[in-house]
């Protein structure tokens, strides 16, 4: 059986730091970026469940196909990531939709085994068999997708990425089986970043599909892409680390694929680091990077196997001094953004994960080595989120999605969304993470200046001395005083009917239905308290 050889590309690391053209242009609305807005954590949160499945289900095939003696606690974590995806269903689309999504995707497992199983056996008529019930799995799948979706996925996209998907799997599985190990391990990086797609792809059709429930933020902003490109090398390095590891404990011929599968990992995360900080930054990450974290585990697999405690030592101090080492460096790279002290703790808890999944698994303890297993996989996606946040922080202007020109056309509508409670801000499509909330307060809702003024392109100054905020818009100047209930429209005084003041984030707040009489804007409230304002610009 000869498997077609899917090309996908893979992760263009130019996209980790957008370019400067890319970024909002001076004329255009600028809005702080985040990769913490509900659409990215969505985004993020199926990065995880589905790449994790990809992970399991190629480790589970070949475990099985050698008759490992983990075979049956991979299998067995496999169907349990299938478990964990139904919680995040029920919340989208109910205790129905759940239960659908158990009966279709669970099962699927099941057939992969069965190929297995047949494939061992080379039996043609259950390969065959295996094969039609992967192929029906694909239709289902498609069609539950679709409809789910109400057809914001087509059922037509969703049964060609399945289907992809699934190819890959079985090409990973049939190289191999026919001890093509390099193959193997090119086929399951390709496959593996395969799932970052449909992520994206399932996230966004998500969010257009539910715009309220997610506060109308995007999954495919700039900032989710660098979340997402960084859970995907993070993930892909633990994933590989703890099966060279396996491997090479066992003394098996996949072990050196594997190492050559980690050193392409790392030359993808030293092209990310390039595209950010420079070939200088890059080749510094290398270092710390090979010497002693890649390198390091290779020895503490060594130290482990010939039950070498003074070694183990050893390897474990060289560990413990990459985590002191990196955290300092990505501390200095990140300007602050990603203190030393936050990443080394989280450096830490990945190596102690990483060395118990070994150690676990030769004492023969398979179903806490696959748990910690897990465990350390979803570590990963927290890095992603620290990293990509820190990076987006430091060079916000260039992750800022472009905004709405202003236009003179008077039917130009422009829209802006927030939410009581909720620190995203969406105007015209455009979403930015605030760091203050809308609130209510004495029966009254204020909202805060500064975001709604920038975010339609006014000009914004503070004078600490007067307490005065001065907002410049187009021909017009208003100017506040805190604690003050009155300020002034190009020097004439107006009543604003409850005082200006600095809330508890230190921001500048004022009453909504003030600020939108002045201004002229319409305002409608939704039922989860988020409020839309419309105005002609």
């Amino acid at each position: 059986m000869t498997m077609k050889k899917w090309i996908v590309p893979m992760l263009s690391m130019t996209l980790l730091m957008p370019t400067m053209a890319g970024a909002a242009s001076p004329a255009a609305t600028a809005v702080k970026a985040s990769v913490n807005t509900p659409a990215a954590e969505l985004r993020a949160g199926l990065d995880y469940l589905l790449s994790e499945h990809f992970t399991l289900a190629v480790t589970a095939m070949t475990k099985a196909y050698d008759g490992t003696p983990d075979a049956a606690a991979a299998y067995k974590a496999l169907d349990q990531n299938a478990l964990d995806m139904q919680p995040a269903i029920a919340s989208l689309y109910g205790d129905a939709g759940s239960a659908e999504f158990e009966r279709i995707f669970r099962a699927h497992n099941q057939y992969t085994d069965d190929l297995v199983k047949a494939t061992k056996n080379k039996d043609t008529a259950a390969i065959q068999t295996a094969e039609d019930k992967v192929s029906g799995f694909v239709d289902e799948f498609g069609n539950f997708l679709g409809t789910a979706t109400e057809g914001k996925l087509p059922a037509a996209a969703a049964k060609q990425v399945i289907r992809s998907h699934e190819d890959h799997v079985q090409e990973v599985f049939e190289d191999y089986a026919s001890g093509d190990y390099q193959g193997a391990y090119e086929a399951y990086r390709k496959g593996y970043a395969e799932m970052f797609g449909i992520s994206k792809a399932l996230s966004s059709a998500i969010v257009t599909q539910m715009p309220a429930k997610f506060e109308s933020t995007k999954a495919d902003t700039k900032a989710a892409d660098l979340r997402s490109a960084l859970n995907q090398l993070a993930g892909e390095h633990f994933a590989l680390s703890v099966l060279q590891m396996q491997e090479q404990y066992e003394g098996r011929a996949a072990s050196d694929a594997l190492i050559r599968a980690e050193a392409m990992n790392t030359a993808d995360f030293k092209a990310a680091i390039a595209s950010i900080y420079g070939a200088e930054g890059a080749a510094a990450f290398e270092q710390i990077w090979v010497t002693n974290h890649v390198n390091a585990q290779a020895d503490f697999v060594s130290a482990v196997k010939n039950k070498d405690a003074a070694a183990q030592a050893a390897v474990e101090a060289r560990i413990a001094g990459f985590t002191t080492e990196f955290a300092a460096f990505l501390d200095s790279a990140t300007a602050g953004n990603l203190p030393k002290a936050a990443g080394q703790a989280a450096l830490t808890t990945h190596e102690n994960q990483v060395q118990q999944v070994l150690t676990q698994y030769a004492a023969g303890d398979y179903t806490a080595s696959y748990q910690t297993n897990r465990e350390g996989y979803k570590t990963m996606f927290s890095v992603g989120q620290a990293l990509g946040n820190a990076i987006v922080t430091q060079f916000n202007d260039k992750f800022q999605e472009a905004a709405t020109p202003a236009t003179t056309d008077p039917a130009a509508m422009t829209k802006v969304w927030m939410k009581v409670g909720s620190g995203v801000l969406n105007i015209n499509g455009t979403v930015t993470q605030m760091d203050t909330e809308p609130f209510i307060w004495s029966g009254m809702t204020y909202i805060p200046l500064r975001y709604l003024s920038e975010g339609i392109g006014a000009e914004v100054k503070w004078d600490k001395g007067a307490q005065q905020v001065t907002i410049k818009a187009g021909s017009d100047t208003l100017v506040f005083w805190m604690n003050k209930d009155f300020m002034e429209v190009n020097g004439m005084r107006q009543s604003v009917g409850a005082k200006v003041f600095v809330n508890d984030d230190n921001r500048t707040v004022v009453p909504l239905r003030f600020i939108t009489e002045l201004l002229g804007w319409d305002v409608q409230w939704g039922g989860d308290k988020s409020i839309t304002l419309t105005k002609s610009m």
